[in-house]
């Protein structure tokens, strides 16, 4: 408990820190009004600049085809600027922190190695960020395979990339991960993709009328591509795409040839891929304009195949299995056991005429 001295010592200690405050802010109360005013001001100004960037974006993508990755990556460099210059001005508006980020700028070397060591994963994303928007593996908009996942890129951002999957899942992934996976990109370039339809039939089903009807099946589809013959496709566009067809003439700086492999389109093919166990397995090859449509289309034939082949008299096996149990074989070796019983049984043959020769001389000896 505290004594009348120990209180009023207390009580002046405190009115002496009230003091020292109340007399830093009255000697500070400009600065301090400077920093709110720069600190509003920095995220008013940042997000103005953030949102006439976008409005700008929505009404010029039509007109200049800019690409939607690197223009997001542009802004957010802006925008994260916009914060580290207001951050700069607040600390150079303080003069105790001003003489501190002096020396740290004299030391600057030693600094930047601190802080990379504590920073080190942030300025990986950020710089891998960087590089995924300059080289563009994928951009916006962009269908991919990554990390056992599907799904399309909705977003790129200094630290991470957001992939909305196949069952509207958010896949946020950071980008210094994503910088060393294996991407499977299904529309970069040329979003046309051959997909295959696997399907097996009894070896005692006709190939033949198997392969007749899935090739008449797929060309019923229409969302399987019809036959062409394709020259060009659009190359990875840069910040700025310029028209494909711009002023009625071809601009071959945005096409490119296409493979010659991949440029006849539109075939469907089956082909005998195995003889199974209990099948004889087909492949049936189909175009599609992109991956979106390949994997529902391929499910819709799968099952039109199977309608065809159930009226057409064509099987799809199944494994078919003899279970034998140990009783029966056990029934199936019994008789076999008794006839070799009995042909194993010892038979005495009749006695010899040496034998009887010899009894009878010992008959006579007798008498």
């Amino acid at each position: 408990m505290d004594t009348p001295s120990s209180f009023a010592v207390n009580m002046s200690y405190l009115d002496k820190i009230l003091d020292k405050t109340f007399t830093w802010f009255s000697a500070n109360f400009g600065t301090f009004l400077f920093i709110i005013f720069i600190g509003i001001g920095t995220i008013l100004i940042a997000r103005t600049v953030n949102h006439l960037m976008e409005n700008y974006f929505t009404k010029a993508s039509g007109k200049l085809h800019m690409d939607t990755t690197s223009f997001r990556m542009f802004r957010h460099v802006i925008v994260a600027s916009i914060y580290f210059l207001g951050l700069i001005v607040i600390i150079f508006s303080i003069p105790d922190l001003r003489s501190l980020s002096v020396a740290l700028f004299t030391g600057a070397g030693l600094a930047g190695i601190v802080i990379g060591f504590a920073a080190q994963s942030t300025l990986s994303n950020i710089i891998a960020g960087i590089s995924l928007a300059l080289f563009q593996p994928f951009r916006v908009g962009d269908r991919l395979n990554i990390m056992n996942e599907y799904g399309k890129v909705t977003d790129l951002n200094l630290r991470h990339t957001v992939i909305i999957t196949w069952d509207n899942r958010r896949l946020i992934i950071p980008n210094s991960v994503i910088s060393n996976e294996a991407v499977i990109n299904w529309t970069i370039e040329d979003p046309a993709v051959i997909w295959p339809v696997n399907v097996g039939i009894s070896y005692d089903s006709d190939i033949s009328l198997a392969k007749k009807i899935m090739i008449e099946e797929a060309r019923k589809h229409p969302l399987v591509m019809p036959l062409q013959k394709m020259e060009y496709s659009i190359v990875k566009p840069s910040f700025l795409k310029p028209e494909t067809f711009a002023n009625g003439f071809k601009n071959l700086s945005v096409l490119r040839n296409v493979d010659p492999d991949f440029r006849d389109r539109g075939e469907v093919n089956v082909y005998v891929t195995e003889l199974g166990d209990f099948a004889v397995n087909l492949r049936l090859l189909v175009w599609f304009k992109d991956r979106s449509d390949a994997y529902s289309s391929g499910c819709e034939l799968r099952e039109a195949i199977k309608r065809r082949f159930d009226s057409e008299g064509i099987e799809i096996p199944y494994p078919y299995r003899t279970i034998v149990y140990k009783t029966d074989i056990q029934k199936e070796k019994s008789p076999e056991k008794s006839a070799s019983a009995e042909k194993s049984k010892m038979k005495y043959a009749p006695r010899s005429r040496l034998t009887d020769i010899d009894d009878r001389t010992d008959d006579e000896t007798e008498q």
